[in-house]
């Protein structure tokens, strides 16, 4: 049986199948069917050519197959936003997309894609008002405030709430709407001083 982060079935690798034997179970790596062929996915402007099971997560993908981590795993069910990206300019949870639904003409864009000098304001700000505490909801948070930011780049105290609904167990939400308002101001080449925090 193959599971993937879905509540009642276990996460194995891509690809692998769980092999009981006499003495144990294993991991058994599953040969490709004639029917199965590559999925083309665009991410962060590269097309990339996978060899998974179509219903995988897009999130898996990245993480196991591409070895992009910086994408996290945090609920499996879409709740969390730890494992936010772009499809689209929009912010899409990739624990609940399988990759049978991302089309090859659709634009994903990780983490490491948002800016690979970190030099986006979203990524800036976040440094400069220091948001992070244990760090592990932060790429999510950055992929949510940039797909807010672009939508709306003037947000109040209310959008910005309404907008980030990803979780954050060290409870940095103020700090996280303090760095957009900076985000915001820098994206419009303005002072970067620290919002209030």
């Amino acid at each position: 049986m193959t599971g993937y982060a879905v509540p009642g079935q276990p996460f194995e690798l891509a690809r692998c199948k769980q092999v009981e034997t006499k003495d144990s179970k294993r991991m058994q790596f599953k040969a490709p069917t004639k029917e199965e062929t590559p999925m083309k996915l665009n991410i962060n402007g590269r097309v990339r050519e996978l060899d998974v099971e179509p219903e995988m997560p897009l999130l898996w993908a990245l993480r196991d197959v591409l070895d992009m981590k910086g994408t996290k795993f945090g609920c499996g069910i879409a709740q969390c936003g730890a494992c936010s990206v772009h499809i689209n300019d929009e912010v899409k949870r990739s624990c609940s997309i399988p990759i049978n639904q991302v089309k090859a003409t659709d634009r994903i864009v990780t983490i490491e894609g948002l800016s690979p000098t970190s030099s986006h304001p979203v990524q800036k700000a976040w440094l400069e008002v220091d948001v992070p505490q244990c760090g592990y909801c932060q790429s999510g948070q950055l992929m949510a405030a940039a797909a807010l930011l672009k939508k709306n780049p003037n947000p109040s105290d209310k959008d910005i709430d309404d907008a980030m609904t990803n979780i954050c167990r060290c409870g940095t939400y103020q700090r996280i709407r303090a760095a957009v308002h900076v985000a915001a101001e820098m994206a419009k080449g303005g002072n970067s001083a620290k919002a209030k925090v």
